[in-house]
C-alpha cells in the first residue's frame, strides 16, 4: 500500500471511530430526558435515537447538500496548510478532549472539539512552516463568526423555546390530571426523541463528513471538496452506532444531575432542542447539540421554578463548554508538533 494512501485510510477510519465517540459521547443528548422520564428503558432509548441518527441520512443522499460538511471541511481552516498529518492530529485532539470529559461525565460539544482540534493542527503546521506571521492565514474568519456565535445563541434559543413550550403547556393543560397528562406526553415524546436523534444526526454526522473529505483532498484523493455517498453513509452508520453504544456518565448528569424532568418536560426539551438543531443545520452552521439540549433542559426546569434548575451543575457544564475548543486546539498543535518531530509528518 503506497503511504499516502496507508495515511489516509488510516485517517479515515480514525474519523469514523470519532463519528462513533460522538454518538458515544452524545447519547445522552437523544436519551436523557427519555430515560429520565422513564418512558423507554435506557436499551429501547438508544435503539430508537441510533435508527433516527441514521435515517438522518436521506435527505443528503437525495439532494446532495451538506453545507455543515462544506463549511467544517473547507470553510473555518485555509486548505492550503491541511495535509493528512493536520487532519490526523485534529482528530486525536478532539477525541482525547471527548474521552476526557466522558470520563468526568461532562457533556461537551463533540462538534467544537471538532472544530478547535482541525483549527489547531493547521494553526501549528503555520506556526512550524512560517513562524509566527502566518499563524493568521491558517484559519478563515468569516467561517468562524456564525460557529462561534452560535456557541452562544444554541443553547439559549434552546432554552427560550424550552421555555415557551413548557408555558404553552401549562395554560393548555391547567386543568389536567397530572397522571392523564402524563399518559399523552409518554407517547408524544417518542416522536419529540425521534425529532430530536434526527436533527442531532443531521448536524453532527456532517462534520466527520467534512474531516473525511479534507484528508481526501489533501492526500490527492479528489480533485475538489466534495461528500460522495459511500462518505454519507459511512458517517452515519457510525454515529448511529456510537449512540447504540450509550454513554450513561453523560445521562445522568443530562437527565437526573441538571433538573428533574417529568415527560411533559422532556417533550419540550426535546423539541425545543430539535429546532433549535434544525434552524442552523439549514444555515450551514455546525452546532452542538450538546449545548443545545443543556440550554432546553435548563429552560424546563426555570419555567417550573429558577429553583428547579441545579445552577452548580450548569456553571461545570458551561465551563467545560468554554474550554473545549482550546482544550482540543492544544491536544491536536502539541499531537502535529510529536508526529513532526518523531517521524518527519508534515
Amino acid at each position: 500500500m503506497e503511504p499516502a494512501l496507508g495515511l489516509t485510510v488510516t485517517i479515515v477510519v480514525l474519523a469514523l471511530i470519532f463519528d462513533f465517540v460522538n454518538g458515544f459521547h452524545d447519547a445522552a443528548n437523544s436519551v436523557a430526558t427519555i430515560v429520565a422520564t422513564r418512558v423507554l428503558t435506557p436499551f429501547q432509548a438508544v435503539a430508537w435515537a441510533a435508527w433516527w441518527n441514521f435515517i438522518a441520512a436521506l435527505p443528503l443522499l437525495l439532494w446532495h447538500e451538506a453545507g455543515v460538511a462544506k463549511t467544517v471541511g473547507a470553510g473555518m481552516v485555509n486548505l492550503s496548510l491541511v495535509t493528512p498529518p493536520v487532519v490526523l492530529s485534529g482528530l486525536i485532539g478532539a477525541i482525547g478532549w471527548d474521552l476526557l470529559t466522558w470520563y468526568y461525565g461532562l457533556p461537551t460539544s463533540s462538534s467544537h472539539a471538532l472544530v478547535g482540534g482541525y483549527a489547531g493542527a493547521a494553526v501549528a503546521r503555520a506556526y512550524w512552516e512560517v513562524g509566527s506571521a502566518g499563524v493568521a492565514s491558517a484559519l478563515i474568519p468569516h467561517g468562524w463568526v456564525r460557529t462561534l456565535l452560535f456557541i452562544f445563541v444554541a443553547p439559549i434559543l434552546g432554552m427560550v423555546l424550552a421555555t415557551l413550550l413548557m408555558t404553552t403547556v401549562f395554560w393548555l393543560f391547567r386543568d389536567a390530571r397530572p397522571r392523564r397528562m402524563d399518559y399523552w406526553f409518554r407517547k408524544l415524546q417518542l416522536v419529540s426523541a425521534a425529532m430530536f436523534s434526527y436533527s442531532h444526526g443531521a448536524n453532527d454526522a456532517q462534520k466527520t463528513m467534512g474531516i473525511i473529505a479534507s484528508a481526501l483532498v489533501a492526500g490527492g484523493f479528489l480533485e475538489e471538496f466534495r461528500v460522495d455517498a459511500w462518505v454519507v453513509l459511512a458517517a452515519h452508520a457510525a454515529i448511529a452506532l456510537g449512540t447504540l453504544a450509550g454513554g450513561w456518565r453523560i445521562v445522568y448528569t443530562m437527565g437526573r444531575a441538571l433538573t428533574r424532568l417529568r415527560p411533559y418536560g422532556g417533550f419540550c426539551a426535546e423539541t425545543a432542542g430539535a429546532v433549535a438543531i434544525l434552524f442552523p443545520t439549514y444555515l450551514k452552521v455546525p452546532v452542538s447539540t450538546t449545548h443545545v439540549i443543556t440550554g432546553a433542559i435548563a429552560g424546563v426546569g426555570a419555567a417550573r421554578r429558577p429553583r428547579a434548575v441545579r445552577w452548580n451543575v450548569a456553571s461545570n457544564i458551561i465551563w467545560a463548554w468554554i474550554l473545549t475548543i482550546p482544550a482540543s486546539a492544544l491536544i491536536a498543535a502539541t499531537s502535529y508538533f510529536l508526529l513532526r518531530i518523531s517521524i518527519g509528518l508534515k
